[in-house]
């Protein structure tokens, strides 16, 4: 995820979870032309997967730990203001939330809700002086 805050309500990260991160990385090398960038994550790496440029495109993650639990797929973050009030209109507007909020280092904090038709993205808050 880059350094400079994505506007906001736009996608500012996408990760693709998946069960092994480290046998999926040469199909999206292979396919997509991305490097990839071990990510130690303590007893296992992710992967961040840079563009011909260098530049950080997605990243690509062992479902354990922090992402223990959820399904291979895509994951889109969305970046909002006062995330916590988002999180009680998602609940209000009849979503779910399908991970609780968590901390993505020191940039920020994100959670994982369901919207009322089942989709699944993530809500991304940058963490400043106001939010911590």
């Amino acid at each position: 995820m880059s350094d400079t805050p994505a506007p906001l309500g736009r996608i500012s990260w996408t990760d693709l979870t998946v069960p092994d991160a480290t046998g999926l990385h040469e199909f999206y090398t292979k396919v997509t032309g991305w490097t990839a960038m071990p990510l130690s994550m303590g007893e296992y790496d992710d992967y961040l997967m840079l563009g011909a440029d260098g530049a950080p495109q997605a990243g690509l993650c062992h479902a354990r730990g922090a992402n223990s639990g959820i399904p291979p797929q895509w994951v889109v973050y969305i970046t909002v203001s006062g995330l916590d009030e988002k999180l009680r209109d998602v609940v209000g507007l009849g979503g779910k939330i399908v991970m609780p909020v968590r901390s993505m280092g020191k940039t920020g904090r994100y959670a994982m809700i369901q919207d009322p038709a089942g989709a699944v993205c993530a809500l991304f808050e940058t963490v400043t002086a106001e939010t911590t």
